[in-house]
């Protein structure tokens, strides 16, 4: 251990006031009936990421009750876990997130001491060492790991000096805070993409519309001289490669391998077997989580549940099937295999000259969020690596003039 590292455990702290852990309000004590449609977000179990918050499917309270119990309101560098399920994730909340609320499910670790640093306590709970040191001491061969205080009291911490930890914390977060940055320009991207089909698609506000006929159809008047169609009756028979199963997984390697989850490249493989290259772009379809991914490069499919998709009319250019594929909601279908009722979906065809100039519009657009994903991909790899060695100490950052911002708690 490096000179001047301390070994002890996150009970330590508690025991002498300097960490509190808090279990989220119980049952009794908060109602299903008492969640609103708009109010105080609430953080569950599924909204806990690897250090992050997973904003979709948030669940809200009103003022009146979060002012009841007012004690599981969240503050920034609260450190959140889930009390069942995956037990080697936690969220840590920044500043945009302080004062939303923790959920029943959930335990919460505040620090109350200047001795440790959260944000290096949060980088500590994401290393591959500490996650299945949690998968062990949680999991007692039952279905669910469910994890307690106990178990919480008991994390092993090796601490540096508390400006080395800021340090430690300011050269990680700065990735991530790259990595967040480029989230937000993609975020906008698409955005800007997804507006530009429903003006046009939608709409029907694209250029030269002021001169256009209109026509009755089943979805409602469209242009003359556009069509509809299925989306079964212009898919393209696609050649897959060998599936690669989740556990076959590598954390790095020369073939990105997408698959059906949120994470946009799922792992990675050096089955070259596996490799996709031909008739790109392409489109991944996830059967159960109704994720779409626009694939642009050379790729491994996952084996869980994908489906690819390929147009095979050239009215409906790759750009604009992804977007319209965007604008179905399939939601109504809960869990399912959902590719059966997407292509039963209407699509409109416009004529060849609208959907090559959306395509002259949008591809730059596309363009530039692939380098933002590469990069980021890039940055992760970069951080990745080095979270380890500088939480193990392994690399040496206390003689470093690091400048610590605010934030950086």
């Amino acid at each position: 251990m490096p000179l001047g590292w301390k070994n002890c455990t996150v009970g330590e702290f508690e025991e002498k006031g300097e960490i509190e852990l808090t279990t989220g309000p119980f049952g009794t004590q908060l109602k299903a009936a008492e969640y609103v449609e708009n109010g105080v977000p609430v953080i569950n179990v599924r909204n806990i990421g690897f250090g992050n918050i997973r904003d979709e499917k948030l669940e809200y309270l009103s003022d009146v009750t979060v002012h009841r119990l007012s004690k599981h309101l969240l503050q920034s560098g609260d450190i959140v876990f889930g009390r069942k399920g995956a037990v080697e994730r936690h969220a840590f909340i920044r500043s945009g997130h302080r004062g939303w609320f923790q959920g029943s499910d959930c335990l919460r670790l505040r620090v109350k001491t200047k001795k440790i640093a959260p944000r290096f306590l949060s980088y500590c709970f994401l290393t591959p060492d500490h996650q299945q040191w949690m998968i062990n001491q949680c999991s007692h061969g039952a279905t669910m790991s469910s994890l307690n205080q106990d178990i919480l009291k008991r994390i092993p911490l090796r601490l540096p000096s508390f400006p080395t930890q800021r340090k430690i914390a300011a050269i990680l977060s700065a990735y991530d805070d790259l990595i967040e940055n480029n989230l937000r320009r993609i975020k906008i991207l698409e955005e800007m993409a997804q507006n530009l089909y429903r003006e046009w698609f939608v709409k029907f506000r694209f250029p030269g519309h002021q001169h256009a006929r209109f026509t009755d159809s089943p979805l409602g008047r469209i242009p003359e001289g556009w069509e509809m169609s299925k989306v079964e009756g212009i898919l393209k028979k696609v050649k897959r490669g060998v599936k690669i199963q989740k556990q076959d997984y590598a954390a790095e390697d020369l073939i990105p391998v997408v698959d059906q989850g949120k994470e946009f490249i799922g792992g990675y493989t050096d089955n070259t077997e596996s490799l996709i290259s031909d008739d790109l772009p392409l489109i991944v379809f996830g059967d159960h989580t109704r994720v779409l991914k626009f694939i642009d490069f050379p790729f491994a499919c996952g084996a869980d549940g994908t489906q690819l998709l390929k147009s095979n009319d050239e009215r409906m250019p790759m750009t604009l099937f992804y977007y319209a594929l965007s604008a179905i909601d399939l939601s109504d279908f809960a869990y399912a295999r959902h590719f059966k009722f997407l292509k039963e979906e209407d699509l409109v065809l416009p004529n060849k000259s609208i959907a090559d100039f959306f395509n002259q519009f949008v591809l730059p657009l596309r363009e530039q969020t692939r380098s933002l994903m590469q990069k980021n991909t890039t940055l992760r790899r970069t951080r990745d690596l080095l979270l380890p060695r500088l939480i193990s100490g392994e690399v040496d950052v206390s003689e470093l003039d690091i400048a610590v911002p605010e934030e950086v708690l």
